[in-house]
Order: structure tokens, then sequence, then C-alpha cells
């Protein structure tokens, strides 16, 4: 009989309860919720996030619009962000699974995007940062939520941070 040592879970290591079939669809309940009491109240309700490392002081939310590749029509939901002057930038994390997120794989498709902070809403147009770019933003992104450097050990997928440019 051999003794094993009892394995431990490394610190990169994805919580198996975040793999649950269940937790996709309360992610997609809670965004529905989310997103209809943050449009009724202008972000009053909804406008900050405070879980995880973002407790208690909370980190900002938006709302970003894009159009379903295959349905072509609206998908809205809620994204943290960080102001860069008149730029929005968003991180594609999807809390560190091994895919990309419906919504950035809409916005490849169709950069046209409208991003609503509180009750103002904008048209903008969305891209992927470029390596230097990303080298810039990431450190600023982690500072403002640090679980996105848990999320990116989580993956093997480098996350894409979004940039999100008022649209001429």
């Amino acid at each position: 009989m051999t003794d094993t040592p009892p394995t431990t879970p490394r610190p990169f290591d994805r919580p198996q309860g975040l793999d649950s079939p269940i937790v996709p669809k309360i992610i997609k309940l809670a965004s529905r919720l989310n997103v209809a009491v943050y449009r009724a109240t202008g972000g009053r309700i909804g406008g900050k996030w405070r879980v995880g490392s973002a407790f208690p002081r909370g980190v900002p939310v938006c709302l970003v619009t894009t159009r379903g590749r295959k349905s072509g029509l609206p998908r809205t939901l809620p994204l943290l962000f960080l102001r860069d002057g008149d730029r929005v930038v968003l991180v594609a994390s999807q809390g560190g699974l091994p895919k990309n997120p419906l919504w950035y794989r809409n916005l490849q498709a169709d950069p046209q995007v409208t991003v609503q902070i509180r009750s103002s809403v904008r048209r903008m147009l969305a891209r992927t940062a470029e390596p230097a770019e990303r080298a810039v933003l990431w450190p600023r992104l982690v500072a403002m939520y640090a679980d996105f450097d848990q999320y990116q050990a989580w993956t093997d997928r480098q996350i894409p941070v979004v940039i999100c440019e008022p649209a001429p």
C-alpha cells in the first residue's frame, strides 16, 4: 500500500464549484436582473460590483450591448469597466473559463457597441487591445479588481482586454 499525500489545490487552480453546470444559468439570470435594475435606476442600483476583491468599496459596472453574430439581435450585459479618458476598457475574463465569452466573440464580428455608464448611453467601436496597450492597461485593471489576476492564472488563454472608443 502506497501512502500518497492528500492533494491540496494550488492557488492558481480554478475552484471546482465554478465549473458546475448551474453556474452559467445563475450568472445569466443575475445578469438579466442587473441589466433591468441598472436601466430602471440609471445605474444607481447595479452600478457597482462588490464581490471578491471588490468588497466592500465596489468596482464600476457599465452595460454593453453587442449584436449577436448569429441572431443579429442586441445582447446587453453588465461588465466591469475602467475609464481611460474618453475610452472604456473592458476585460473578457469570463471568470477564467477556458473560452472567451460570447459577448467578446460578438464584438469581434461587429465592433459597433453601445455602452451605458449610469444614465449616459454612447455608441462606441470596440477593439482588442494591442499587446503594448494591454501591458499598460492590465496592471491598472488588476489594481481596480485584483481578481482579474486570479482569473488569468486559472486559464491558458490570454484574457483579452477590450478598448471601446467613441464612434465617429
